[in-house]
């Protein structure tokens, strides 16, 4: 039990620089909620279902996050800083790092049966601060969820999330090896959540260049006929 929680603390600590000891961990909210979420868990999964409850709201007055008693949680969750959901049939795999004013919410089925309603999260992945995760969809491991992107629909592992609705952005190779990358960072590490549409603009652009680069150059190798021709007909 001891060297679990040391493991866990010391997951943290890999994540988030702050902290000058696993002492000072033991005191983050999301630490708290997680702890308290096992416990009423436990309790949810004995069918003792208010006492569920009640720990889950002193948990959520304590902490500002509010991670339903039924859902599932697997090793070194990381939640930093508060006011996240986490919704009753969310799944959670092995460290994974939620940042602040997350949603793992649900949907409503039309038919009025309960089911699964919300996603499942696989290991390593990373949500940014301000994410919505929305229904019983996948997210693959190792994929990132950039800050305030809404996203509805499966991930593939490995992939970078962005926007409203999210969609898919590149990353660079190297970047994307690299053990740790904070609020689930595309395309450079210049990037920050604060100006994520200026950075997705960028690369747009970079895209684009790339394009009128190897028309450019198909236009040069062109003969003098078959330039006439495009100039004549586009």
């Amino acid at each position: 039990m001891a060297s679990r929680l040391t493991d866990y603390l010391d997951s943290i600590r890999a994540r988030d620089p702050a902290p000058r000891s696993n002492w000072e961990i033991l005191l983050y909210p999301g630490v708290l909620a997680v702890g308290l979420h096992r416990v009423a868990h436990w309790l949810f999964e004995g069918k003792l279902f208010f006492l569920a409850r009640l720990v889950n709201h002193l948990a959520r007055f304590l902490t500002a996050i509010d991670i339903h008693p039924g859902a599932k949680i697997g090793r070194n969750l990381f939640i930093d800083h508060g006011f996240t959901v986490i919704g009753e049939t969310a799944e959670i795999g092995d460290n994974v790092t939620i940042y602040q004013c997350v949603t793992l919410g649900g949907t409503n089925p039309a038919d009025g049966v309960a089911g699964k309603r919300h996603p499942t999260i696989s290991d390593g992945v990373i949500i940014g601060s301000g994410a919505q995760v929305l229904g019983p969809i996948t997210v693959g491991a190792q994929a990132r969820i950039g800050a305030n992107a809404v996203v509805t629909r499966d991930v593939l592992e490995g992939a970078v999330m962005v926007g409203i609705p999210a969609r898919q952005t590149q990353v660079d190779g190297q970047q994307y090896q690299k053990g740790f990358v904070p609020y689930g960072t595309p395309c450079s590490e210049l990037f920050d959540p604060a100006t994520q549409k200026l950075e997705i603009m960028r690369c747009e652009l970079a895209a684009m260049q790339k394009c009128i680069d190897a028309l450019m150059a198909e236009r040069a190798d062109a003969s003098p006929t078959e330039k006439a021709r495009q100039d004549l007909f586009g």
